[in-house]
């Protein structure tokens, strides 16, 4: 079954120090028996896919891309600018209150960007995490630079801290966690796109 493969393989990468990986690990298995409901599924554009199937990938790409998921922009503002700075994004809440299973404890879900794009400043209640699988991305955490991070990275948000996401010669797919609250609510989209060139290393395969 491709939801029990999945989760469980999901599982493993939540393999870090951090009580929220060991959290996301403990709700993947508990919900690992529980079959996925998919629709017809929208293919991921060929950027995402090529870099998916490039060598340096988390192993675990090549099975999300055998599972015909729906991709979409992701729907956690409705205000104007926010699906303007959406349309180069994919996503799929996998296990949640939005879930294709549900689930009230967390978000776990995979989530994309496309080369040459940028999503700013945002800041939301939820405990975050993302795990990067495959390409790499630049993230802005709180006042610090932007930091690159390749596969196996991590970028960490507590509640409430602003952060921001941007890409350059490389989409990236990867994995990630909401806990606490969970509500969309609170979420704030400022748009604020801080063109500041200068990184720092974040971690994994800049790849």
């Amino acid at each position: 079954m491709a939801n029990k493969n999945l989760f469980l393989k999901l599982a493993e990468v939540f393999n870090g120090n951090q009580e929220i990986e060991r959290f996301a690990s403990q709700e993947l298995i508990a919900n690992a028996h529980t079959p996925l409901v998919l629709g017809s599924g929208k293919p991921l554009a060929s950027d995402f896919i090529n870099t998916m199937q490039y060598e340096y990938a988390h192993p675990i790409c090549s099975l999300i891309l055998e599972i015909p998921f729906d991709w979409a922009p992701p729907e956690t503002s409705n205000s104007r600018l926010y699906k303007q700075h959406s349309i180069f994004k994919a996503h799929v809440e996998l296990l949640g209150p939005d879930g294709l299973v549900h689930s009230n404890k967390v978000r776990i879900g995979l989530y994309g960007m496309l080369p040459h794009s940028e999503y700013g400043i945002r800041t939301h209640p939820a405990e975050e995490i993302y795990i990067m699988l495959a390409g790499n991305c630049l993230w802005k955490r709180g006042a610090q630079a932007y930091q690159l991070a390749g596969v196996g990275g991590r970028s960490y948000h507590p509640s409430m801290l602003p952060h921001a996401t941007k890409t350059e010669q490389s989409a990236f797919m990867s994995v990630y966690l909401w806990a606490g609250d969970l509500s969309k609510k609170q979420y704030s989209y400022d748009g604020d796109l801080m063109n500041n060139e200068s990184y720092l290393h974040l971690g994994g395969m800049g790849h």
